[in-house]
């Protein structure tokens, strides 16, 4: 794989820094200010991040010491425990300024889940105080050539002490993680049983490469980690597939915060559009008027935009809703519903995210290409990040369910 197109080394990252002055959520309304804050701190330096390729170490840092990272903590742990609506603004919110800077945090709320619904009682009391200290957590769980719950990275139990040895690839978040959230399998009585083992960011034998070289998310961190007989305490294992095998929300709570990137990124997409249309664009000749915002034929377009990204945004609201109201009780329906729900809002958030993007530049003209207004990163982030898993398979986990009463799978890509 080449990296030449970057200008910054891709040596191993340093650690990251203790947090400090870590602020706490009281509220769903606070969580939404807070959120609206940083993005326009976020905005002004989103392009050059981009353009550069500068890991957004600074900006992470007051991201999570702002207290976002943990307001979804459960309140008899000490958090605010926001709603899944609430979170799902928050990210668009975050998405619409910097598309990488929202994706980084998606995967320390879905191990926040997966603790949530399987850990144990210490665990959950001892991972939650860590988020709500501002420690973030990353994750590893892809790898190259394997899907499902078919792993080769492992967890072995020896009389010496566990450890896990193997390799992840597309660990969005690692490098700035505190704790890394595995996926790994470990054998037992002949059988593969899958985990999700939190290491620290710091454990001997733990290497991160920073070798993600995708033409969007630039920033994500989104490389590759490797474990080299790394040391792991018992208390840090949580039952993994076990969450899937009974209907939990882990799946969905996911996938509404990727509708929620998308949707964030269409509507920064649109942002840019109307401010180009306004000061920049030129109305074609036959339109006769004066100024593009006058041009008959590019309001139109705008307006359907503009209906589209709304459209996306209340069925990502409505999707939050379901889910808040399957984590209080969850059985086959509930999930299933939140599923089909959350389903239904990353189609609509994936089309008009890409559209806003596309119809930046159809309505904005030749001068909106210009390599120095960098505004082909909307359209590079949004097509990297809706490839995170198919939404063709979508259309027909939602048609059986709605013709069939089939139930979707539980996992979590749908």
């Amino acid at each position: 794989m080449t990296v030449t197109q970057f200008s910054t080394s891709r040596a191993e990252p340093l650690p990251a820094k203790a947090p400090a002055n870590v602020r706490r959520i009281e509220s769903d309304a606070e969580a939404l200010d807070v959120a609206r804050q940083l993005a326009a701190e976020f905005a002004s330096g989103a392009s050059e991040r981009d353009a550069k390729r500068l890991l957004p170490w600074d900006e992470l840092d007051r991201f999570s010491n702002s207290g976002l990272w943990a307001a979804a903590v459960p309140k008899a742990y000490g958090g605010a425990e926001i709603s899944a609506v609430t979170l799902a603004r928050v990210i668009s919110t975050i998405a619409a300024a910097d598309g990488s800077l929202s994706q980084i945090p998606q995967n320390h709320f879905y191990a926040l889940e997966v603790l949530r619904v399987g850990g144990t009682e210490a665990q959950k009391a001892f991972f939650f105080e860590r988020a709500l200290a501002g420690e973030r957590f990353g994750n590893a769980l892809a790898e190259i050539g394997h899907r499902d719950f078919k792993r080769r990275t492992r967890l072995v139990r020896d009389p010496g002490g566990w450890y896990v040895e193997g390799q992840k690839f597309y660990c969005t978040g690692a490098i700035y993680a505190h704790w890394i959230p595995t996926l790994v399998t470990a054998d037992e009585d002949g059988s593969p049983v899958t985990y999700l083992v939190f290491i620290p960011r710091q454990a001997k034998g733990v290497s991160i490469i920073d070798d993600w070289d995708g033409f969007g998310q630039r920033v994500t961190g989104s490389g590759s980690v490797r474990f080299e007989h790394v040391g792991v305490e018992p208390e840090w294992v949580i039952p993994f597939k076990a969450s899937f095998d009974k209907p939990t929300t882990i799946g969905p709570f996911a996938q509404i915060i990727h509708a929620a990137i998308d949707l964030g990124i269409g509507f920064g997409a649109f942002g840019e559009t109307q401010r180009f249309v306004r000061e920049r664009a030129r109305p074609w000749l036959d339109s006769g008027v004066a100024k593009a915002a006058d041009d008959p034929l590019i309001l139109q377009q705008i307006g359907d935009v503009r209906v589209r990204l709304r459209a996306a945004e209340a069925l990502v609201d409505r999707a939050g809703r379901i889910v808040d109201e399957a984590q209080r009780a969850p059985d086959e329906d509930s999930i299933a519903r939140a599923s089909i729900a959350v389903a239904q809002a990353r189609i609509l958030t994936t089309k008009a995210g890409l559209l806003a993007a596309g119809k930046l530049f159809e309505l904005s003209g030749t001068s909106s290409t210009d390599t120095g207004d960098n505004l082909d990163r909307y359209w590079r982030n949004v097509r990297t990040h809706t490839l995170h898993d198919p939404v063709r398979w979508k259309y027909q986990a939602i048609g059986n369910y709605v013709l069939n009463g089939v139930r979707p799978p539980r996992h979590g890509a749908i």
